[in-house]
């Protein structure tokens, strides 16, 4: 019998709004592992489509941490909240999981290990990448119909040019995370 392993990924770390998004995927064995690769490496399209098959071929979860939570834990804090969250919402417990990146969340009874770029190496790591995104990119576009000027449905509400100058130009939104730069330079000049 294989050994359950579940990959790890967030999204939404360097966002100026909304929530971190993560998830956590364990494969099927009938997936096709040579189809996954690092989400940002994927057209948007893609990544839809691939989201859907991987949630057919596969358990997966997703957790997020608030907008709150990262204005009161920090965003590298409320990122792993939101991993935690993710592993926690699995429906079978996986022997092991792989994070992307350097740090890991404290998880009493999992057997954790960080991978450094692991969205590029690693299947499950790439397949979570994929859900995160395209979970969280589908909220940031709600939110977008309601706060046009920003354009969030094509920057996800990073800090891109058109962004900033809306901001400048409207103000922040209740969605900004005040603590970010250049949110928190704005509103200190207030």
């Amino acid at each position: 019998m294989q050994k359950l392993l579940a990959g790890v990924d967030e999204v939404g770390r360097g966002s100026l709004i909304g929530p971190v998004y993560a998830a956590a995927v364990i494969l099927k064995r009938k997936i096709d592992r040579k189809k996954l690769k690092d989400s940002k490496k994927l057209s948007k399209e893609n990544r839809e489509i691939l989201e859907k098959y991987i949630k057919k071929n596969s358990i997966w979860a997703i957790g997020s941490a608030s907008k709150i939570e990262i204005e009161k834990y920090n965003i590298l804090n409320a990122s792993l909240i939101a991993m935690k969250r993710a592993i926690k919402k699995l429906k079978k417990k996986p022997k092991l999981v792989l994070i992307d990146g350097n740090k890991i969340p404290i998880i009493k009874n999992y057997k954790l290990k960080n991978i450094i770029k692991g969205d590029e190496k690693i299947p499950e790591i790439s397949a979570a990448s994929i859900i995160a995104k395209v979970s969280r990119d589908r909220l940031v576009n709600k939110m977008s119909k309601k706060f046009t000027k920003y354009s969030w449905h094509k920057n996800a509400g990073y800090g891109t040019k058109d962004h900033l100058r809306a901001i400048k130009k409207f103000g922040i939104t209740k969605h900004h995370r005040k603590t970010f730069n250049p949110i928190h330079n704005i509103l200190s000049l207030k």
